[in-house]
This record gives C-alpha cells, sequence and structure tokens, in this order.
C-alpha cells in the first residue's frame, strides 16, 4: 500500500532523515490545528481533556509497545525520563552508572552530574567496532547500580541485545535504562522482553509527533526503586475533579504519571501525538519495519563501494531502522552531505557519517536519487 498520501508534499525533496526529525502526517497537523481552535474559543473546550487526552495516549503506547498505559508517564522528551530516574534513584557514594563511549550526549548530562554526591560514570568503551551487551557485561562490578544505554544507537544504528543485558542486570542487582529514541514505533519492542527498568523515548522522531513530546516508561516493579519527590498537581489522586480539588492528605496517584510532565495535556502536541500513534497503530509497526529494512537493504545493495563505506553493522539484526554510511576517505564524508544538500536530498550528519533515515513516505526511487548523488 501506497502511504505517501498521508503525509505532505516534500516540495521536489528527498527526505531520508526521519531519525533527525520525523515528519506530521497530515492527519496529525490536523489534530494540533484542531487543538488550537479549542485556546482560540475556549468555550468550546471539553474539561475531560485534561485527563483524557494523556490517558488515550498512554493507551496506545501501550497498545504499540507492550506494558500497562499506568506504566506511562508523558513528558516533554527523553531527557525527562532520564532525569526522573537520576533524581529519585537512591544513590551511595561510590555508585557506579554504565554509559557506553560515544553514547548520546543527554546520558552524560543527566548523570555526571551525580558525581558531585560520590556517583561515578564509568564509560564503556566497545572491544570491537560496535559497542555490544558483552561490553557492558563485562564492565559491571559490585559498585554498578545502573546501566543507561541506547537500544539503537544515534551514530551508527548498531542495536543492542537488550535481553542479554537486563540478564545480567537482573542477576547483579543493577537497574537498566534504557533510550528507545532510535527506534519506538520504528521496529516491533515489547518493553517487558527487553527486561528494562525504565525506558525513555522522544516523540519527535520515529513517534511521528511534535517536539516537546516523548515518554518514560517504569516497570510496576521498579517504580519502588524511585524516592518520593515533587510531582505535578495533576497527578494527585482526586485531581479529575475540578469542581472541588483535594486540599489535604495529598498523595500521587498509583502508576507513572507522577512523572507526567507539568502541563500534561498540552493539546496541540499531545493531539497531534494521539493521531500520529493512531496512524502508527492502523499501519502497523512490523509494516513500517519491513518497509524501511527493504529501503535500507537496497542502499547497502547499491552503495558505490569504490567511494563510500558502510558505517552500521550490515546484519539487519544487529542494526536499527536505519544506515549510516561515510566516505571512503573519512575527511570526505562532509563533502558528500554538502552534495547531497544540494540536490534536495536530506539525512543527518552524525559524527562524521550520513545517518540515512526512511519512513512510509520514502519509495526505492528514493534510494535511487541517493545512489546517484553519492555515486556521481
Amino acid at each position: 500500500m501506497d502511504y505517501r498520501a498521508e503525509f505532505a508534499d516534500f516540495e521536489g525533496a528527498t527526505y531520508l532523515n526521519t531519525a533527525g526529525q520525523g515528519p506530521l502526517p497530515l492527519a496529525s497537523a490536523r489534530a494540533a490545528q484542531a487543538a488550537l481552535e479549542w485556546k482560540k474559543l475556549p468555550h468550546r473546550m471539553p474539561e475531560n481533556v485534561y485527563f483524557d487526552l494523556p490517558d488515550r495516549v498512554r493507551a496506545l503506547l501501550s497498545r504499540l509497545m507492550g506494558g500497562d498505559a499506568d506504566e506511562f508517564a508523558i513528558t516533554s522528551g527523553a531527557s525527562s525520563g532520564m532525569v526522573a530516574v537520576a533524581a529519585n534513584f537512591d544513590w551511595k557514594p561510590e555508585d557506579e552508572v554504565l554509559i557506553g563511549r560515544g553514547e548520546f550526549p543527554a546520558h552524560f548530562s543527566t548523570f555526571m552530574p551525580l558525581e558531585t554526591r560520590g556517583v561515578r560514570v564509568k564509560v564503556v568503551a566497545p572491544r570491537d567496532r560496535f559497542i555490544s551487551a558483552d561490553d557492558y557485561i563485562g564492565q559491571i562490578t559490585p559498585r554498578t547500580r545502573m546501566i543507561s544505554a541506547s537500544l539503537v544507537r544515534f551514530d551508527d544504528g548498531s542495536r543492542l541485545d537488550a535481553s542479554l543485558v537486563s540478564a545480567a542486570c537482573r542477576k547483579a542487582d543493577v537497574r537498566l535504562l534504557l533510550d528507545l529514541s532510535q527506534c519506538a514505533c520504528a521496529m516491533p519492542i515489547d518493553l517487558r522482553e527487553t527486561g528494562a527498568d525504565f525506558a525513555v523515548s522522544s516523540g519527535y522522531k520515529w513517534l511521528l509527533s511534535p517536539y516537546g513530546t516523548g515518554f518514560f516508561w517504569a516497570r510496576r516493579e521498579a517504580m519502588a526503586k524511585l524516592r518520593a519527590a515533587p510531582f505535578y498537581w495533576m497527578a494527585l489522586e482526586g485531581a479529575r475533579n475540578f469542581h472541588s480539588l483535594p486540599l489535604d492528605k495529598l498523595k500521587p496517584a498509583a502508576g507513572a504519571r507522577r512523572w507526567d510532565a507539568p502541563e500534561t495535556a498540552n493539546f496541540s502536541n499531545l493531539s497531534a501525538m494521539q493521531a500520529s500513534l493512531e496512524f502508527i497503530e492502523r499501519v502497523g509497526v512490523k509494516t513500517i519495519a519491513e518497509h524501511n529494512r527493504n529501503l535500507m537493504t537496497q542502499l547497502i545493495e547499491r552503495l558505490p563501494r569504490d567511494m563510500c563505506v558502510l558505517a552500521s553493522p550490515g546484519d539487519a539484526p544487529k542494526r536499527g531502522p536505519y544506515v549510516c554510511v561515510a566516505a571512503r576517505r573519512p575527511e570526505r564524508t562532509r563533502e558528500l552531505f554538502r552534495k547531497l544538500h544540494d540536490a534536495q536530498v536530506f539525512v543527518s550528519l552524525r559524527e562524521n557519517a550520513l545517518r540515512i533515515s526512511s519512513h512510509l513516505y520514502n519509495t526505492d526511487r528514493d534510494i535511487a536519487k541517493l545512489i546517484a548523488v553519492l555515486s556521481s
């Protein structure tokens, strides 16, 4: 089925940068506009939207990625969930957090400030080209309390075997935090099967949602590992009753909503996010994954090897939903990026590699144009 009609006309551009910024489906843009009408004419705004809208998003996330709906907090991005874990975990002096070398900076900016409390950030170096589960497992010590890692790396597209890491974590009483920003709803994920204790994701990439959206998932059994902390008042028990709000015996409602970002029911953002998740659910994550896999396979097979090298794992099971390539002479990668841009082929330049990420709006023609520019 051709899904290009679900998205805006790209004005002749070849857009292969979902991993940088996923475009809103047209239905999502319409939903955002309808929500802005509520703000223009607030007497038309249904009062129950403050709670029902975030809860509809939770339910969609649960159906798409497993876990219970009340294990999801609605956040402004991946960092919000990371901060909730870092700020509320029961750290002790000399505890260790393992983070892979070259990991996305949010992992470091979240945990490195804890060093003032005696918590050590230990950087895990890969023994081979791409970091692996064994690399993390080999660095676990009696002081290790947490591993913070991307399920799919932003810089090379390599995929972590989370089940192996989580099994080692359980044996060592270590918590696992996974960043899903580069794969949530781009490939099938069952959060419970990953074995992670916590997971985070931005919404503006593969969730096809607005910038400033995301989620934080906390396995129910792991919630108890996070201490009580300040929370947004709409997470209070009884907060739904706007006409008689609870003013004594205040406590958060059960579940992850205590970590919701303030002003949770951001109407334009969440209305669009709901529409995007409904679109993904209708199409199916497996359909999206298969579509991208076919296009990325074409890219790898047709890559001009005299000029370019693959900068991602060659084996599909070890790779996320996209592919990175570099110039055979590394100093020429930036030149290739400029050449693509001038030809209206849009990809990301990350860590001196071209990150090429397709979605349902891309076709064989887009890959053919990319290859033609790289080969010229």
